[in-house]
């Protein structure tokens, strides 16, 4: 049996820090362009109780993407020890292409993917490089045809990465800009034709794009700013209702339909959108077995890295493989379970055997 392996991976941390307090001067409107009622600081103590964010990481300008895709991609072959000749394909998740600055055209052609490929130097032309729209879920789409292409034979060794620079979309009016953050994370994803029990063990996918399609959009600024560019949008209590009703059913379905058991679960990577929601998303999928989550399942990095969109989980599947958090550590044969919530709307779930 073949199987898919995670034979490296790797990150890129902006190198910007940016904290709660640097809000303290921001003048917050509702999407009906009325004044928040409640003042900044008691807006910012609101924020972080909800959120558990303190402060995010935003890419220095000039820094795109590409560029932060770039070496994300060049630290996981390098952990791999492989060839960058070798790959099959590039597979690049994101969402708005590269922008070197806040409100800068989103170029997306050629593709990012492509774009990494060259700063690579990879001559070989069937290497593969192409880009994946999926809202957060990306990353882990990704690495579900990633995982397709190295099963059917089309691939042996695949660069999965995830990339974006949310600041550069973000309406300084709205409150839920705060959330937002950048970076890159990645993997090698190669072929296991010799121990069938690591790997990707399972997957599943969903789409709801019937009123779920505008939870998360584009539009104006809450200010009412006049030329205003287009920024990301939410319907923030939708987009948690939706979460929490679906995302822990879809994680039941991908582990049940393995064969494993939930007593099995090392970790669980829950998407790094919001501190609250995803304890509850841990919580609603244990009490689906009549459980409460153990402890240490669910390592966060969003209190400090803020929602880097399609970047989460790469990032913080690289720091625990890297044992950057000191109170998680995988070993050989570890089972994990990845899942993740976005715009679309659209949901995924991958099962892993480390």
């Amino acid at each position: 049996m073949i199987r898919s392996l995670i034979a490296g991976t790797g990150a890129y941390i902006p190198t910007l820090t940016v904290t709660n307090d640097d809000f303290l001067s921001s003048h917050f409107y509702n999407p009906d362009q009325t004044p928040l009622a409640y003042s900044i600081q008691t807006t910012l103590k609101k924020f972080s109780a909800i959120t558990g964010i303190h402060q995010r990481r935003y890419a220095a300008p000039g820094i795109t993407a590409s560029l932060m895709g770039l070496e994300a991609g060049r630290q996981a072959l390098h952990h791999a020890q492989v060839n960058p000749e070798l790959i099959d394909q590039i597979i690049v998740a994101h969402n708005y292409g590269d922008m070197a600055y806040r409100g800068a055209p989103r170029d997306q052609v050629p593709s990012l993917a492509s774009r990494i490929k060259q700063g690579l130097g990879i001559k070989n032309p069937y290497c593969i490089a192409y880009d994946l729209v999926f809202g957060c879920p990306g990353w882990l789409l990704a690495l579900m045809q990633a995982d397709q292409a190295i099963r059917s034979g089309s691939a042996s060794r695949v660069l999965v990465i995830g990339t974006e620079t949310l600041s550069r979309v973000l309406d300084g009016s709205d409150r839920d800009s705060m959330i937002f953050a950048d970076g890159a994370g990645a993997c090698l994803l190669t072929k296991n034709d010799t121990t069938p029990e690591r790997g990707l063990l399972h997957s599943i996918a969903r789409s709801d794009t019937q009123t779920e399609a505008s939870y998360i959009y584009s539009g104006k600024a809450n200010d009412g700013s006049e030329g205003s560019p287009v920024f990301i949008k939410m319907q923030g209590h939708k987009v948690y209702e939706y979460a929490l009703r679906e995302v822990p059913q879809a994680m039941k379905k991908c582990l049940d339909a393995s064969g494993r058991s939930i007593d099995e679960l090392k970790m669980i990577f829950i998407h790094q959108a919001n501190e609250k929601m995803d304890e509850a998303i841990l919580r609603e999928f244990y009490k689906l077995y009549s459980q409460t989550p153990p402890a240490l399942i669910m390592p966060m990095n969003i209190g400090w890295m803020g929602n880097s969109s399609v970047a989460t989980i790469p990032t913080l599947l690289h720091q625990v493989m890297s044992g950057e958090l000191a109170d998680y550590r995988l070993q050989s044969n570890d089972l994990i379970l990845f899942a993740s919530v976005g715009a679309g709307m659209h949901i995924n779930a991958v099962l892993y055997q480390v």
